[in-house]
C-alpha cells in the first residue's frame, strides 16, 4: 500500500516498536531542495517523529520529542550530533515544522521562528559520493539500529503528522502497516479506552511509606464511559476493589470486599479514593472541592494486598498472571494519578489500542 507524502498519519498505532509507520525512497541526484516540512499535534511528551538517512544508513538523521521538546540527532561521516530545545510542542496544538541544511548547520523551524539550530563542525566529506546515492525517509520510525543514537528514547508517538513537503519529493510512500488508524479531528488530553483492553501495573512500583496510604484520582466524564474503571487484586486473592461505571443507569459503583458504594455518574467530575490503615474513603469532586461527598467504608488489611498485588486501569483483572482481563472500559480518563503523580500508561503493559495521552473530543 502508498500513500501520498501529504498524507495524514498518526504516529502511535500498533506495530514493532522501532518500525517506521510509512516510508520511502530516492536517488539523491532527484532532489531539488534540501528542506522539508510537516504539521504536528501530539499531548504525548515522547516519541520519533521523522527520519531520514543516506549510504544505507551510515549517514542518519532523527527528529523526535522528548521531555516535549524537539530532539535532533545525526551522525554524518562519522560525527556524531545531538541537540534538545526549542518551543515544548506537546500541547494539542498544530505546530509547523520545518527542517533544511543550511551550509554546515541543520536548522529547525517552528511555526516561522528558529526552534533549533545545530552546527555539524565542518564541511561534510564525499559530497559527490552523497549526491549519486540513495535518500530513505520514515515516519513514526528509524531504518537503524536504535543503539546508534546517543540518546535513547522512547518511540512511540501519540500523536499525528499532515500536510508534509519532504524535499519536494513527489514520490508516494510505503505504508508499513496493513491499515493506517485515523487522526481524530478534536483531541482532549486523556487516556482513549475503546473497551478491548487494559494497563496493568504491579502495586509495587507505587511503595507506601510507613504512616502515610495510597490515593488513587481520576478526572473525566462519568457519564459517558461504561465499564471498568479500576481493579485491584492480588494473586491467588479475591477481587480486593472495582470501580464500574454503567451509562446505562449513569453509575458509578465502587465494591470493596463485601462494601458496595454506587455513586451517580452525573454529580461529578473527579472521583478520588484513598486507603489508609483502616479506612477506605471515596471523594466526588463536582467543582474543585465544592460540593463535595465522602463516602468510608471499613479497610482490613488492604495496605499488605497493596505492596503485592496488581492494579489495572480500564478492565478487571483475572484470577492468573497472564494479563487476561474483561469488562473492559470505553471512555476517556482526562486524568489518571496515583499518590499525586500523573501516570503514563506507555510505561507499563497495556493493550495495543489504548491511547495513552489523548482522546477525540
Amino acid at each position: 500500500k502508498v500513500v501520498s507524502g501529504e498524507a495524514t498519519v498518526y504516529l502511535g498505532q500498533d506495530r514493532e516498536i522501532w518500525r517506521p509507520i510509512i516510508h520511502t525512497a530516492s536517488n539523491l541526484s532527484d532532489i531539488s531542495s534540501i528542506k522539508s516540512s510537516f504539521q504536528l499535534r501530539t499531548f504525548d511528551p515522547e516519541g520519533a517523529i521523522f527520519y531520514g538517512d543516506t549510504k544505507n544508513g551510515d549517514d542518519w538523521f532523527v527528529l523526535g520529542l522528548k521531555d516535549g521538546l524537539p530532539l535532533m540527532q545525526f551522525s554524518i561521516g562519522g560525527n556524531h550530533v545531538s541537540a534538545e530545545g526549542g518551543p515544548q510542542l506537546n500541547d494539542g496544538k498544530w505546530h509547523k515544522l520545518e527542517v533544511s541544511n543550511q551550509e554546515n548547520f541543520v536548522i529547525l523551524d517552528v511555526d516561522g521562528s528558529k526552534g533549533l539550530v545545530v552546527g555539524m563542525g565542518g564541511p561534510s566529506k564525499q559530497t559527490e559520493e552523497v549526491l549519486t546515492g540513495e535518500l530513505r525517509l520514515a515516519l513514526g520510525g528509524i531504518l537503524i539500529d536504535k543503539e546508534k543514537m546517543m540518546i535513547q528514547f522512547d518511540p512511540k508517538m501519540d500523536g499525528c503528522v499532515r500536510e508534509g513537503n519532504w524535499l519536494n519529493l513527489r514520490a508516494p510512500w510505503e505504508v508499513e502497516v496493513e491499515e493506517l488508524w485515523p487522526c481524530y479531528q478534536d483531541i482532549i488530553p486523556g487516556s482513549f479506552f475503546p473497551g478491548t483492553g487494559f494497563a496493568v501495573f504491579n502495586t509495587s512500583v507505587f511503595p507506601v511509606e510507613d504512616g502515610k496510604g495510597v490515593k488513587i484520582e481520576f478526572g473525566g466524564n462519568f457519564t459517558l464511559m461504561h465499564g471498568t474503571i479500576l481493579s485491584i487484586r492480588a494473586p491467588g486473592q479475591e477481587m480486593m476493589l472495582t470501580l464500574m461505571a454503567d451509562n446505562n443507569t449513569q453509575e458509578v459503583t465502587l465494591t470493596f470486599g463485601s462494601e458496595k458504594i454506587s455513586m451517580k455518574s452525573d454529580n461529578f467530575k473527579k472521583l478520588v479514593i484513598t486507603f489508609e490503615e483502616e479506612m477506605l474513603q471515596v471523594f466526588q469532586v463536582r467543582d474543585k472541592f465544592q460540593d463535595l461527598q465522602i463516602k468510608s467504608v471499613s479497610n482490613s488489611g488492604f495496605l499488605t494486598t497493596w505492596r503485592n498485588g496488581r492494579i489495572a486501569f480500564g478492565g478487571l483483572l483475572g484470577e492468573g498472571e497472564d494479563n487476561v482481563g474483561s469488562q473492559f472500559l470505553t471512555g476517556c480518563l482526562e486524568t489518571i494519578q496515583v499518590m499525586g503523580r500523573d501516570l503514563d500508561l506507555d510505561f507499563t503493559v497495556k493493550h495495543p489500542s489504548i491511547v495513552s495521552h489523548s482522546c477525540p473530543a
